[in-house]
């Protein structure tokens, strides 16, 4: 099993995660983290094929790929 581990605080919501997952399992929240940023949002971790796109992606090092 692999899932991510999106750091709300190091997000900047660039939105650049969603378009590099594939199976469309990252979305934006509705919900601002402490500085304001509408972040990234995981959905459906059971889905998630651990390929770390999203975290290759991200110029803020926010998403950290966990493989079990």
């Amino acid at each position: 099993m692999s899932y991510i581990i999106i750091d709300n605080e190091r997000c900047k919501g660039c939105g650049l995660c969603t378009i590099a997952c594939s199976r469309k399992l990252v979305t934006m929240s509705d919900t601002p983290n402490s500085v304001g940023f509408t972040v990234a949002l995981f959905a459906e971790p059971e889905k998630c094929t651990g390929c770390s796109m999203c975290a290759e992606m991200c110029p803020d090092v926010a998403i950290c790929v966990i493989k079990e």
